[in-house]
């Protein structure tokens, strides 16, 4: 008797389509773009897609959150500077027109940041800092 093989279940996805004269629903820098990539090898996450969610706290800041993982059924997926983004239809409207970035704040001190005009805990980069890491 053969063995009846059953299709693996996919998740639907939702894809963002860009109007020509809208802003980016979420954009990744060139230098956060590299270390994502050097993230991913580094932990055999190559082919996954970086999830990104917020969290709104009781004094209006965001919590983020972000990690290699599957897509799942009702996500928003698009992509940015080459990096597959994965977001929970909940998320959505907290993350709409953030900047994800990886900077030098203090020498040495590399770090990703969102910049984000829904965080109300957002401050503006220290103009040393805005260069980005290189």
């Amino acid at each position: 008797m053969s063995e009846k093989r059953v299709a693996p279940q996919i998740a639907p996805l939702t894809f963002h389509r860009r109007m020509p004269n809208e802003a980016p629903f979420v954009t990744v820098t060139p230098d956060a773009a590299r270390q994502i990539l050097a993230a991913a090898r580094a932990s055999d996450s190559d082919g996954l897609a970086l999830r990104i969610a917020a969290q709104r706290e009781a004094d209006g800041s965001l919590d983020y959150a972000m990690g290699f993982d599957n897509a799942r059924k009702g996500d928003v997926a698009l992509t940015s500077e080459g990096i597959a983004l994965v977001i929970a239809e909940e998320h959505r409207e907290l993350l709409a027109g953030m900047t994800l970035d990886y900077v030098e704040l203090e020498p040495g001190d590399f770090r990703f940041i969102f910049i984000n005009p829904n965080d109300a805990g957002s401050a503006p980069l220290p103009p040393d800092a805005a260069g980005g890491a290189t």
